[in-house]
């Protein structure tokens, strides 16, 4: 209810800490560019996406007369507010089947479960909220926000069950292609020490980048014919559980995470690829050089 820069400060802040998780499915690549490379890297990413965060309130503060062509204040505010839950509800589905390749059906039993007494929380608390505004706070309150506070507890107490669940699934990402071999350090020894082209896939069932490169990039049937033509040998990589093999062949070429895509060619010199792939880009770099 202050003013002042302290107030301008903490509440950007605010923003940007409630604004930030959502990004999260959109950033892995530049966060995991940013961790990869030097720290002054890093750092200019990291400016970059604080610039972006705060160009509206700029360019506002600048100039606002820029106000006048926003939209008023009104109902449309509580539509677009209630539009923008589909995306989460979206990244939800999404998460959870991240959590059924990595944990089993168990796992979505208890992951719904947990969203039920989490649903069944903020439903209670948000009746308590109703009813201490319009007739004070009184027992009935205090008793509703205990009932919310049970459901949170509820949903907490499924985390460790969660936990022993996912630790007893082996769990894969996603099936393998026809041609692909699943990576490990010791076959690509032996077909590098055999003169024979390798081109490795680290991805992972949560890495949307990595899924959009297998669609439109590497799983194409033009990528595939290539592959077979000159005789290269897939070796994907499955980092969705933080497989160490995965986690340590990622360090030893200056890489956080994935997707990660290097071609060992018969001879010569390995080629890191960059992150966003296209199929043009994949056919060239696996083409022999004359």
């Amino acid at each position: 209810r202050q003013h002042g820069l302290a107030h301008d400060v903490l509440t950007g802040l605010l923003a940007v800490v409630v604004a930030s998780p959502c990004t999260a499915p959109f950033m892995g690549v530049a966060i995991a560019g940013a961790l990869a490379g030097p720290p002054l890297t890093g750092l200019v990413v990291f400016a970059a996406l604080g610039v972006g965060l705060a160009a509206p309130y700029v360019l506002l503060a600048f100039s606002p007369a820029l106000a006048s062509h926003l939209p008023r204040p009104g109902a449309w505010m509580d539509y677009l507010r209630q539009f923008l839950a589909f995306p989460l509800l979206g990244t939800c589905v999404w998460l959870l089947w991240v959590a059924t390749v990595e944990g089993g059906a168990t796992t979505v039993l208890l992951l719904c479960s947990g969203m039920v007494c989490l649903a069944f929380a903020a439903w209670v608390y948000g009746i308590a909220q109703k009813r201490q505004r319009h007739m004070g706070h009184s027992r009935s309150c205090t008793a509703l926000y205990g009932v919310a506070l049970l459901g949170l507890l509820g949903a907490m107490a499924l985390l460790p069950a969660l936990q022993q669940q996912a630790a007893q699934q082996p769990g894969t990402a996603t099936a393998l292609p026809n041609g692909t071999e699943a990576f490990s350090q010791k076959r690509l020894d032996a077909l590098h020490a055999a003169s024979k082209p390798v081109f490795v896939d680290m991805t992972a069932a949560w890495c949307i980048t990595c899924l959009v490169n297998e669609r439109v990039a590497l799983n194409t049937d033009a990528t595939k014919a290539a592959m077979t033509r000159y005789g290269v040998t897939v070796l994907r990589g499955d980092w969705t559980r933080r497989d160490p093999a995965i986690t340590a062949f990622l360090h030893a070429h200056g890489r956080d995470g994935v997707p990660f895509y290097l071609f060992v060619p018969a001879q010569g010199d390995a080629v890191v690829l960059p992150q966003i792939l296209t199929q043009g880009l994949v056919l060239r770099t696996i083409t022999p050089k004359p």
